[in-house]
């Protein structure tokens, strides 16, 4: 609605203006001596959870040249170039772009340095053709710390123009072009304004028409999010850590959801790029050091880089066995795990080459024991597994308010691997998706919403959402559980950062908090390092879900202690309790720290979830 009063106004304005106006606007408009501005309206801002800014408007100046003969033109730029400091290169796409819309003025400089304008204004004399317009310049203060979250804004282009989408967007205006400035283009963006310059025979600008002789821009909507951005900001932290301790560059991806309403907390990828670089127009110099970095900082690894989960998929496989009732928890498989098994013709190994003996679905999920859930995958079987996965929506994208989402892969059938390889899968291609092998791939967002369907009683997963707006959230995911199963479910994970899990060293205290390690097998490196963790006041549903990924980190262990620490720091200032940093199980190992936080607690005992047998024992090392 707003975009059709806006264009109707426009169209009256010139109507008014051009036939109808008063005596003087009419003169002059008949001696072609009107030109039109533009004038960009303010977009929305941007605020998180608790009202701080997350994306702003401050005062921008543009330098423009008020169109006449091409010579001119020429000339005109070649006096301002010194001025305002462009390169040759600068001026020559100012000058391309002009020629594209004649009747427009030349946008000499976009963003022009208060040095510039001081410049400018001080020679205006020189250059009568010349106008100085402030208008509303988008500025992002989290800088890096929100890129690929609230992305940035630049010129429209003209494949975008030809899109549907921008059917009536005109040359010149200033687009979302990833990211909420995106996703919220038409409830943020606003529409544009016209005011009128007068200008002589020469083409030197006389005056500014009144306003009231043109449309006013009508300013964007304002947006709160659900995002918490000193929670964002710390985050950043933990990855400088995390870089400090791998004593080089990490890669990764960081979520953190609000179970009740699925809205994201945290949305972090690194490596990653200043938005501000796009605001004033981002030379091709620096565009091309995006684009051909090896590290791809333009990718948001949070939302579209999918990798193996590791064992963090052992959640979805026991919820699917639970579903089914091919498992009873209590119940110990009948193969005891000495360090593998072995189902037709294939020896499948455990991670743990000493085996963890006998496991029921506590002890599995505990440990993290790859033999117990092969057996669990072989109860289901592979057609049926395939089937409700693909029901349950693992393959799909989780929904959430951005412009795009990379899907995670899940195959839909036995097909799959005829279509692709050209063979029928065995049925002991179960063993490697059971425990987030093979070709299953998901990305930290889709993850992270898995956990939710288990941080919520209902075992239901509503679509992540950043924005805070009164339109209802779909649920996108739904395990099916029962609260008695999904009280089996968190036991486990309880077990899994308690004494001999695999996370055994990121308790924390005063919090009930649990989770999952995985590990991504890469065969071009280092292993991929998963956590996910769910955390809340003891007694109360969890409040907070957050997964991390970090490329290259060896062993999910490695990313427990900093996902603890995300949750520790949004709890802790949720309650209004002090917080304080932990160190993460690599630190504490360097430095000689015990390796158990048992001493912390006594919520949580350990039962007797495990029998050893012969050939299998000793400490479970974490993993």
């Amino acid at each position: 609605m707003a975009v059709a009063i806006g264009a109707l106004a426009l169209v009256f304005a010139l109507v008014r203006v051009q036939l109808i106006g008063r005596e003087e606007y009419a003169l002059i408009a008949k001696e072609n001596r009107l030109r039109p501005l533009v004038i960009r309206a303010p977009r929305g801002t941007l605020y998180d959870r608790h009202g701080q800014v997350v994306a702003e408007n401050v005062v921008g100046y543009q330098v423009l040249l008020m169109p006449g003969p091409v010579d001119s033109m020429r000339a005109g730029l070649a006096r301002l170039r010194p001025v305002l400091g462009l390169s040759e290169e600068q001026a020559a796409r100012a000058f391309r772009k002009w020629r594209r819309a004649r009747h427009l003025p030349m946008e000499v400089d976009h963003d022009a340095t208060p040095g510039a304008v001081a410049r400018l204004q001080e020679q205006r004399n020189r250059f009568p053709g010349v106008l100085l317009y402030e208008y509303p310049k988008r500025h992002y203060p989290a800088g890096a710390a929100l890129a690929h979250l609230v992305g940035y804004v630049a010129e429209i282009s003209e494949q975008e123009l030809a899109q549907p989408e921008f059917r009536d967007y005109r040359q010149g205006r200033w687009i979302g072009k990833a990211g909420l400035e995106r996703a919220y283009e038409r409830v943020i963006g606003g529409e544009p304004g016209v005011r009128y310059v007068e200008v002589d025979a020469m083409g030197r600008i006389k005056r500014l028409l009144p306003e009231e002789s043109g449309v006013p821009p009508i300013p964007g909507r304002d947006l709160q999010l659900h995002l918490d951005l000193d929670l964002q900001r710390y985050v950043v932290e933990l990855f400088r850590d995390a870089a400090k301790m791998y004593r080089e560059e990490v890669r990764g991806g960081f979520v953190a959801l609000e179970p009740a309403t699925g809205g994201v907390l945290a949305l972090y990828a690194t490596p990653g790029y200043d938005p501000n670089l796009f605001v004033g127009g981002i030379d091709p110099d620096s565009w091309q050091a995006l684009t051909r970095d090896p590290a791809k900082p333009l990718l948001d690894r949070a939302t579209g880089a999918a990798q193996p989960p590791g064992s963090t998929w052992k959640l979805a496989t026991a919820a699917m066995a639970l579903r089914l009732g091919v498992i009873k928890p209590e119940d110990r498989m009948p193969i005891p795990c000495v360090g593998g098994m072995r189902y037709q013709r294939r020896y499948a190994r455990c991670w743990y080459a000493r085996g963890h003996g006998y496991q029921n679905l506590i002890g599995g999920i505990k440990h993290s024991c790859d033999v117990y859930f092969y057996q669990v995958g072989i109860r289901i079987g592979l057609k049926r597994f395939l089937e409700l996965g693909t029901r349950l929506g693992f393959a799909r994208p989780t929904g959430i308010d951005l412009p795009s989402e990379f899907p995670s892969s899940f195959p839909a059938g036995l097909e799959w691997w005829q279509k692709r390889f050209g063979y029928k899968p065995a049925d002991n291609e179960i063993m490697s998706m059971a425990i987030g092998q093979g070709p299953i791939t998901t990305t930290p967002l889709k993850l992270a919403q898995m956990y939710v369907a288990v941080a919520r009683s209902d075992g239901k997963a509503p679509a992540p959402r950043l924005a805070r707006t009164d339109e209802p959230v779909p649920i996108t995911l739904d395990f099916g559980l029962s609260p008695e199963q999904i009280q089996i479910v968190r036991k486990g994970l309880r077990r899994v950062v308690g004494p001999g899990g695999t996370a055994q060293l990121t308790r924390l205290p005063g919090w009930d908090f649990f989770g999952k390690t995985g590990t991504s097998q890469n065969p071009h490196g280092a292993d991929h390092a998963w956590f996910v963790g769910v955390g809340g006041p003891w007694g109360e549903e969890p409040e907070i879900v957050a997964t991390m990924l970090l490329e290259h980190g060896e062993h999910g262990w490695a990313a427990s202690g900093f996902v603890a620490n995300a949750a520790n720091f949004y709890l802790s200032r949720r309650h209004g309790r002090p917080f304080e940093r932990y160190p993460v199980p690599r630190e504490r190992v360097a430095r000689g720290l015990p390796v158990d936080w048992a001493w912390l607690y006594s919520e949580v005992t350990d039962p007797p979830d495990a029998e050893p047998v012969a050939g299998a024992g000793g400490t479970t090392p974490t993993r």
